[in-house]
């Protein structure tokens, strides 16, 4: 329960103590700031207060926008302000200093004529330090009338706009694609909005979701064609219901730290799942496309690394324009060039609705290649695109990009005690030319020579050396932000090439486990980031090897191992086991501690 304190009577004829009430406030009424304080001493120190003036009027969703928003430790509109825990001692200071006698009167400072207390609260946070969230209200009203014929007027305003409308249509997403706007959000608010009258959680949503996808994957490894069927309409269905646990936090304003991290993995596992799912089908009708299937979670896993990368090196840059982003604006202002842009790039609705569709009436392996091709020209034309603008930007990255940028690198002990010594390579272009030359060579030579050859070993040695010299120093260069994904291309791609050329039973699935496991392991270190709390601790990046440790330690086994290939498959087996096991369990440790952020994208996943 949280408690609304109300600073002076009731007025009549209002429905605010009930609107209120629904909210899950417990209301009490202040005669003063004085009284307003002694009861905010009263409430329990862990729960939410808010302070509202009794001549408000307004929508309650407006209120609920206003008042019950989880993410946020203060947040207020106009006659109404709430705070959580962190920020209640700066309301009892600001409340205090409302109520202190001002010399020669026998009253506080007064309040400017017109104006509620809770806006004078919320001013004196802003003031104090403490951020305080004003949620845009569009068309939704919210005012504290001054008199009989403004509060008239006020209220015909509120009759005017239909408040369930404006919450369903705020509910879906600003910046989604094509497929999802036009063929899923239409009706799939409505069914967010059956879940909250029905008391359901996002999370709950997300995990039907999960599970829906995982039985789909499961009857697209029956390899039968009513499987292959059924996982294409289930696959759907996941979707859907992927829209609406957002949309339903959105409704509801139920946002929390678990639910973040579930947004933030959920979705990948469920595809990567499908996939091997497929992979599995196929192989029950004499088709190998496990190589394929780990080139699909590859390509795709780089693509994403490609997007974080370029808006963590461009999160706070200074002077952040260029003609290429002049021109991408003047194409987002003509209607259609908007949707044609975000389909080509194929995006997550347009994905799943691919990969469903041929999935029922084709089979794995043109499901692998259509999604390969489509997946690899969107991400020509977002790389192109992002470089472009780039080397046309005349911009001063922060400190912060460029440790975001090192910390989305993945660099191991190796890369830092050899980066520690601070190689005298200085450049613009340095380290993703470095970076570059390091992946082209171990990939090459992965290629060329036999499976097993200590030329490969030798490569991988030199791979290392390059990573260590491409962050040696701070990531700020116009093309800096290459460097973490072309670290994920040589990694995960040197773990396909040497899998799929030892022609060992297993070792591609065994390949697919590891190259999954390391994935989590980076889409997990984005979404810290992007909820400011950082990546994850250097003990995890040590104890894993970093990027660069583990791909010496692959191409490691495979000249150890390479008489003995089923033990290859078992060492990949175990690396993927143990670094999944780290990974996971200090991943769920953090996501479900106090100090996780409650982050929720906003806009579509490619």
């Amino acid at each position: 329960m949280s408690t609304a304190i109300l600073t002076g009577p009731p007025v009549p004829g209002s429905s605010l103590d009930g609107d209120l009430r629904s909210l899950g406030f417990d209301v009490k009424v202040a005669s003063d700031p004085r009284d307003a304080g002694a009861l905010l001493a009263a409430v329990p120190a862990g729960e939410r207060v808010a302070v509202v003036d009794p001549r408000f009027v307004g929508h309650l969703h407006a209120l609920r926008l206003g008042l019950t928003d989880p993410r946020f430790p203060a947040s207020a509109v106009p006659g109404a302000l709430t705070t959580q825990s962190e920020a209640r001692p700066a309301l009892a200071r600001a409340l205090t200093d409302v109520s202190a006698p001002v010399p020669g009167a026998d009253h506080g400072p007064v309040v400017a004529e017109g104006e509620a207390l809770p806006d004078t609260l919320a001013a004196a946070l802003d003031a104090d330090g403490v951020a305080v969230h004003r949620p845009e209200l569009g068309s939704l009203v919210a005012a504290v009338p001054a008199d009989a014929e403004s509060r008239h007027t006020a209220r015909g305003a509120v009759a005017d706009v239909d408040d369930e409308a404006v919450r369903l249509r705020s509910a879906v997403k600003a910046h989604d694609g094509f497929f999802t706007t036009f063929f899923i959000s239409p009706y799939s608010r409505y069914i967010a909005r059956w879940c909250a009258r029905r008391g359901l959680t996002p999370n709950q949503v997300t995990t039907a979701s999960l599970l829906t996808a995982l039985i789909a994957a499961g009857c697209a490894a029956t390899g039968e064609r009513g499987g292959y069927i059924a996982a294409g309409v289930l696959l759907l269905v996941s979707f859907v219901l992927d829209c609406t646990d957002g949309q339903l936090a959105r409704y509801s304003l139920q946002y929390s730290t678990m639910g973040a991290w579930l947004d933030a993995t959920f979705d990948r596992a469920k595809e990567y799942a499908f996939y091997a799912g497929l992979a599995l089908g196929a192989a029950r009708n004499g088709d190998d496309v496990w190589a394929l299937a780990l080139g699909a979670m590859v390509l795709m896993t780089c693509r994403h690394v490609v997007d974080f990368s370029f808006n963590e090196a461009n999160h706070d840059a200074t002077a952040n324009t260029s003609p290429t982003a002049a021109l991408s604006s003047r194409l987002d202002s003509v209607g259609w060039t908007v949707w044609i842009r975000r389909m080509i790039i194929l995006p997550i609705g347009e994905r799943w609705a691919m990969i469903a569709v041929l999935t029922a009436v084709t089979t794995p392996r043109i499901v692998f290649w259509a999604l390969i091709i489509g997946c690899a020209f969107g991400a020509c034309y977002t790389t192109a695109g992002r470089v472009l603008r780039s080397l046309t930007r005349r911009a001063k990255r922060t400190d912060r990009a460029a440790q975001a940028l090192a910390d989305l690198a993945d660099s191991g002990p190796l890369a830092q005690l050899l980066a520690a010594s601070r190689p005298n390579i200085k450049g613009a272009w340095v380290p993703p030319v470095v970076a570059a030359v390091g992946a082209v060579a171990l990939l090459t030579a992965a290629t060329a020579y036999d499976f097993g050859s200590a030329q490969v070993v030798v490569a991988a040695v030199f791979y290392v050396i390059c990573s260590a010299i491409a962050v040696a120093h701070p990531l700020k260069g116009a093309l800096d932000w290459l460097v973490p994904p072309v670290f994920r291309a040589a990694e995960y791609g040197t773990i396909l090439i040497l899998a799929a050329r030892s022609e060992v039973n297993g070792a591609l699935p065994a390949a697919y486990g590891l190259v999954a496991a390391v994935a989590y392991h980076h889409y997990d270190t984005v979404y810290r980031i992007r909820g400011g709390t950082g990546a994850p601790p250097t003990w995890l990046v040590r104890t894993i090897g970093g990027h660069e440790g583990r791909t010496l330690l692959v191409t490691v086994l495979a000249a150890l191992l390479a008489s003995r290939g089923n033990d290859f498959t078992l060492a990949l087996t175990a690396l993927a086991v143990t670094v999944a096991l780290v990974v996971l369990v200090e991943s769920i440790r953090f996501w479900v501690s106090s100090g996780a952020p409650a982050v929720h994208d906003e806009g579509e996943t490619a």
